[in-house]
C-alpha cells in the first residue's frame, strides 16, 4: 500500500510517501509545499493543489493520510490551516484516494507511543521506523511522514484483528 501523508498549512504543507509490504514502512520521498504571505489566496491555495497532485500523479498512493486541524488560541491560523487542509483533501478525492484523519496526538502516539510527544521525538521516530539515514527536515515533512506511519499502523492493526475474526 501506498500512502500519502499530510501536514496541512497555508505557509508550509508538509506531505510524505510511505510504501507498506507487511509490517514494514518504508520512505518514498518526502517535501514540503511553501507559499509566502504576500501572495494572493487563491495563489497559494491553487500551489498546494497543484504540488500535491503532481505527488499523486509521480507516486500514485492510494491512500491518504492527513492532520485534523488543533484549534488553539490562534483562530485565524486555524482558518488558514483549514483552507489548505481542504484543497488538499479534494486533491486527493478527485485522484480517488482513501482519506483517514488524525489528531496530532493521534500521529504522536502511534509514533512515538505518547501523545505528548515533542517535534524532535517525532522526527527521531520517523527516522528510525522508516530506516532513513538521516532526520527528515522540514519539520513539516516530517509530520507528514509520521501522519502517513499512523495511517499504515492502523490500517495493519484492523486488518490483523479483521483476519483474527474470521478465523474465529
Amino acid at each position: 500500500m501506498i500512502i500519502l501523508g499530510v501536514d496541512p498549512g497555508l505557509a508550509h504543507t508538509g506531505w510524505g510517501v510511505v510504501e507498506t509490504r507487511g509490517s514494514l514502512c518504508r520512505a518514498r520521498a518526502y517535501g514540503c509545499v511553501g507559499t509566502q504571505a504576500h501572495e494572493a489566496i487563491d495563489s497559494r491555495l491553487g500551489r498546494i493543489y497543484d504540488e500535491l497532485r503532481a505527488v499523486i500523479d509521480k507516486f500514485g498512493p492510494t491512500e491518504l493520510a492527513i492532520e485534523n486541524v488543533y484549534f488553539g488560541e490562534n483562530v485565524k491560523s486555524a482558518v488558514a490551516t483549514a483552507q489548505a487542509r481542504g484543497v488538499a483533501i479534494v486533491a486527493c478525492a478527485k485522484a480517488g484516494l482513501t482519506v483517514g484523519e488524525y489528531t496530532p496526538m493521534q500521529i504522536k502516539q502511534a509514533v512515538v507511543g505518547t501523545g505528548a510527544a515533542d517535534k524532535h521525538q517525532v522526527m527521531y521516530m520517523v527516522r528510525s521506523i522508516l530506516s532513513l539515514d538521516h532526520e527528515p527536515h522540514p519539520d513539516h515533512a516530517a509530520d507528514a511522514l509520521a501522519a502517513a506511519v499512523c495511517h499504515a499502523n492502523l490500517r495493519r492493526t484492523v486488518q490483523l484483528t479483521d483476519s483474527r475474526r474470521a478465523l474465529q
